[in-house]
């Protein structure tokens, strides 16, 4: 079974909820998806190619200022077709999470390993960070429970990661509470 071009399903989902340019959807991924989903400015520009050479968008030439233009999309009925078609769809795969930190410890032999504690006080250190991040844009988009009615899948993924991290701080703290008693 070929493996499916999730970006394509991105683009088309939030151009479902608004016209955007290649620009404001690199920054969507930077700002929000990027919590859960990662592409780079390398990836988006030809997805956004293809989707119009398939006839799920197309777009418009606006003029900003007296020289520079840019392309808004819009999404079309077949797009929108496409994209729930997609969301009705069962997921059947779970995706491997890639996490250089849990690399790195495979790779650990010994319990007394001088670079174990660094590796965790680091990880404690970020994933605070973010948690706090997280808490901070839940509060930020999700002002009044009419926001959270109308983006009510946004709200769940937001509340999904703040648990993920919680989750995961409560991990690291517990390991290294372990690796200070031994």
């Amino acid at each position: 079974m070929s493996k499916k071009n999730i970006l394509r399903y991105i683009i088309l989902g939030l151009l479902d909820k608004k016209e955007l340019t290649g620009y404001d959807i690199t920054k969507i991924f930077e700002q929000e998806i990027g919590e859960f989903w990662k592409a780079k400015h390398s990836q988006i520009y030809p997805e956004l190619k293809k989707l119009e050479e398939d006839q799920f968008i197309s777009y418009k030439m606006e003029t900003v200022g007296s020289k520079l233009e840019k392309k808004c999309y819009t999404i079309r009925e077949e797009g929108k077709r496409e994209l729930e078609e997609w969301i009705s769809e069962p997921t059947r795969e779970l995706l491997a999470n890639k996490d250089e930190f849990i690399l790195k410890l495979y790779f650990i032999r010994e319990e007394k390993d001088e670079r174990i504690n660094k590796m965790f006080e680091e990880q404690i250190l970020m994933h605070e960070e973010k948690l706090e991040h997280l808490r901070l844009r839940k509060q930020i988009v999700f002002k009044t429970n009419q926001e959270k009615e109308l983006n009510y899948g946004h709200y769940l993924i937001l509340d999904h990661a703040i648990n993920r991290e919680e989750g995961y701080l409560l991990w690291l703290k517990e390991q290294q509470n372990n690796l200070q008693k031994s």
